[in-house]
């Protein structure tokens, strides 16, 4: 690529890039289902900045632009939930959304105490899929769909494969 893409920690300066880059990146998953009412098309910029606050939010940079985002948290049953992976258009293909995965999975297995990664992706959203499972998820279920409708595939792995041994 001639060019190195960096993965850190997102910061409360991100948050602007992160809300435009997912509004961006998530035009395509809406044309799919043609279904402009996805969360990642509908969440406000203060949601956006909330996460970051909380959650185990990454970003993929190039220089000073964000170019890659994915979110984590630990929910209620333990499990780590990871969504709103996504890459900018014109960088996809190179491997940046694995080393996002990657990075958000190491830091909820270790820091907060994740067993399980749990993914949530449309069921027609065949690049995603095939990442997720390149990546050693499997599909353990479907899912309605939250508010916007759109059924979903439900996909885990469990947290050995990046624990630290004790």
């Amino acid at each position: 690529m001639g060019m190195s893409v960096t993965i850190s920690v997102a910061t409360e300066q991100d948050v602007e890039q992160i809300f435009r880059l997912q509004y961006l990146c998530f035009q395509s998953e809406a044309a799919l289902y043609g279904n402009y009412r996805i969360d990642p098309l509908v969440q406000t910029l203060d949601s956006v900045r909330a996460e970051v606050a909380s959650d185990c939010v990454y970003v993929a940079r190039l220089g000073d632009e964000v170019v890659g985002s994915v979110r984590g948290r630990i929910a209620e049953d333990g499990a780590a939930a990871i969504g709103k992976l996504c890459v900018h258009p014109r960088l996809q293909g190179h491997g940046i959304g694995a080393r996002l995965l990657r990075a958000a999975e190491s830091a909820l297995a270790e820091e907060r105490g994740a067993k399980t990664f749990r993914l949530f992706t449309g069921h027609r959203s065949e690049s995603n899929l095939r990442l997720y499972r390149r990546v050693g998820y499997e599909t353990v279920g479907t899912s309605k769909g939250g508010d916007d409708g759109v059924p979903m595939i439900i996909l885990e792995k469990p947290a050995g494969t990046y624990a630290t041994t004790a």
